[in-house]
């Protein structure tokens, strides 16, 4: 079940952000894309129950470019309809027609679309409700590289599965993935010594960290930088 920290501090959003396009269908859903047309390298984003957008124009949007290289695709998993608190809708309500495992096989289209295009190397990165996608295509080999932040749903037994490089960013302050359990996830990973794995848990900063903050919170911002800068290094050392 999810907890209220899930949904703490939505986002103010900024449809109007970003320097790349909304497309209809990328593998069968509407999508946001950017970056180079022609990369050899791809990274799907998978947002929090929030929506789609928004991830990617909060933490690459003003003050980041694609210089990075990569071909983004972030997928709107939730056909339009992400969770908005001021409907009054549980999120256990939501979830029954959003879940994680519908996202998986919807993920899997967007993927082959990529390669369909001359993508040989793509990673997936996963907020929350998107962590436990992206687990799943970890364990499919359906991508190349893997980070999950301030992951929701995750399990052990998912984490034993995993056939791809992988980096864990937790928060100290988290109830559906606290530093206990992220301590666990690095156990298993250090036992399977075939799978390349980063685990990391920011001190002081709540679970959401990553995405929601206050620009006036310099100790915020900076926390969220880095964990942006450790994705973007996780990247490039497993998808290039």
């Amino acid at each position: 079940m999810a907890s209220s920290q899930c949904c703490d501090n939505p986002p103010a959003l900024n449809p109007a952000s970003g320097e790349g396009k909304v497309v209809d269908s990328f593998g069968g859903l509407k999508a946001y894309v950017a970056g180079p047309e022609d990369s050899k390298a791809a990274v799907v984003l998978v947002a929090d129950v929030f929506g789609t957008c928004f991830v990617f124009l909060r933490i690459c949007f003003p003050s980041r470019s694609f210089a990075w290289g990569y071909f983004v695709v972030v997928p709107d998993f939730f056909h339009g309809d992400p969770y908005v608190p001021e409907n009054g809708k549980p999120i256990p309500e939501w979830l029954k027609s959003h879940t994680p495992e519908k996202g998986f096989e919807e993920a899997k289209p967007v993927i082959a679309a990529l390669k369909e295009k001359g993508v040989s190397a793509v990673g997936a990165a996963g907020y929350c409700w998107g962590a436990k996608v992206v687990v799943e295509l970890a364990k499919a080999h359906e991508i190349q590289g893997a980070v999950l932040l301030h992951p929701s749903f995750v399990t052990v037994d998912d984490i034993k599965e995993v056939k791809c490089p992988i980096s864990i960013l937790g928060a100290e302050i988290d109830k559906m993935s606290p530093p206990e359990l992220v301590k666990q996830f690095e156990q298993v990973l250090s036992v399977n010594s075939g799978v390349g794995h980063f685990v990391k848990i920011f001190p002081g900063v709540a679970h959401g960290w990553s995405v929601r903050y206050s620009h006036d919170d310099a100790a915020a911002v900076k926390s969220a930088e880095e964990a942006f800068a450790d994705m973007l290094d996780w990247f490039n050392k497993n998808l290039k």
